[in-house]
């Protein structure tokens, strides 16, 4: 797309989302079907991009798990188009009424859901949040304006290109979606303040990132993504389970916030369960990071600092502690975690309870990976991001998050006295 001025891009956004708001759901369908074709279609063009960052990434040494979130494949693209289908077939939450009552004066008062406005999102690497970002907030009549990462420049561009193309062939607003193209610190510091145009900001990536947009911005910040991630091993664990959910939790896709980071286990049940855990993470090539019980049943392991223990690795690193109680474990949860996602191996009903009690998470699981935090998983169809705040949102946002209410009062001539 063109190059902009930030006051430009504003400009269109808000003119955007008010033409988004007088559609009806069957025109937003229609909508998102025809980009998610129109990705599909264009899969050479969309790799051809990509190809250009990725190599760049590699030449500069970039980490494999991290090239990993830049890379698109066929498969990565038939993805993102699948979410946008998914997203067309959900129920469209705008519009609909959720409280009515009515007053002694007669007053019928009630609350609607009606879209946010515009969005911002910035976010690093991972192109394919171009098109959950898009497909969502297109779903609840919210323009966006996207800032991606330098890294991944080329495959933004691309994809955003296609969506407005697709847009402008369906007789709609192509300014539902912008890029910022500029990718500098100064521009993206501007963009932090754009309240007059921009309703809510939300930025996806690493710490620093989050840290920077919630310091500097203006305008409303939900905040996301950051997930330093632990599964306990209970005393009472099913072994040949807790295995297989470290295994996938921490090794099926290191670079992404629900990995798991952090490894805790009960001291009845390390001297088992340990060494199997620790076997099958060096067969992956995960560096292990424990403290001094770890080691003393597992030797090998390094030995941990206290910052790893509140590190989120997106790495093949893993930390490792050994406590004795539950209570500890959630002490311990507690202190280290980033509010994202934690999970527990049990056979105990009650300790069960108590961990979904008691931990302070967005999604706390009972003997299930940590990936599962996912607005596919979910069954939202995407997500624009996973919550790890407490106000309006927490955990996937799917597209309930991505809308807020306005009271609306129906009289027959009512005055105050």
């Amino acid at each position: 797309m063109d190059k902009l001025s930030l006051e430009q891009l504003g400009e269109r956004a808000k003119k955007a989302s008010r033409e988004l708001n007088r559609l009806g759901t069957g025109d937003k369908n229609k909508g998102l079907i025809s980009v998610a074709d129109a990705l599909e279609g264009h899969t050479v063009e969309l790799l051809r991009a990509n190809e250009q960052d990725v190599a760049r990434a590699k030449q500069a040494g970039m980490k494999a798990s991290l090239v990993d979130r830049l890379l698109l494949t066929e498969e990565r693209i038939k993805a993102m188009a699948e979410g946008l289908r998914q997203i067309a077939a959900l129920a469209d939450p705008v519009g609909e009424v959720i409280s009515m009552k009515t007053t002694p004066q007669g007053l019928q008062i009630g609350q609607k859901r009606v879209p946010l406005g515009v969005i911002g999102i910035i976010y690093e690497s991972r192109p394919n949040v171009t098109a959950d970002a898009f497909g969502l907030c297109f779903k609840t009549g919210n323009a966006v304006i996207l800032r991606g990462g330098s890294d991944a420049i080329h495959s933004n561009e691309a994809i955003v290109d296609v969506i407005r193309d697709a847009l402008v062939d369906e007789g709609l607003s192509p300014d539902s979606i912008s890029l910022l193209m500029d990718t500098s610190h100064e521009t993206a510091e501007q963009f932090m303040k754009m309240n007059r145009y921009i309703d809510v900001l939300i930025p996806r990536g690493g710490s620093g990132l989050i840290r920077t947009v919630v310091e500097k911005s203006t305008v409303p910040v939900i905040e996301t993504g950051v997930g330093n991630c632990h599964v306990y091993v209970d005393e009472t664990a099913d072994l040949s389970m807790a295995v297989s959910i470290v295994e996938n939790a921490k090794t099926q896709r290191l670079g992404v916030c629900n990995a798991c980071e952090s490894l805790v286990v009960h001291s009845k049940a390390a001297n088992q369960v340990l060494p199997m855990i620790c076997e099958m993470l060096e067969k992956h090539g995960i560096e292990i990071r424990g403290d001094e019980r770890a080691r003393a049943i597992y030797p090998s392991m390094k030995k941990a600092s206290e910052e790893d223990y509140g590190t989120e690795y997106l790495d093949a690193v893993i930390s490792v502690c050994v406590v004795d109680s539950i209570e500890e474990a959630i002490e311990h949860i507690n202190i280290y975690n980033t509010g994202h996602s934690e999970a527990i191996v049990t056979s105990d009903y009650a300790n069960a309870m108590k961990f979904l009690n008691e931990i302070d998470a967005a999604a706390v699981y009972v003997n299930a990976s940590t990936r599962f935090t996912d607005g596919f998983e979910f069954g939202f169809g995407a997500e624009i991001g996973i919550s790890t705040q407490k106000l309006h949102a927490r955990g996937p946002m799917g597209l309930l998050a991505l809308t807020t209410t306005k009271y609306i009062i129906l009289g027959n001539g009512q005055i105050r006295s």
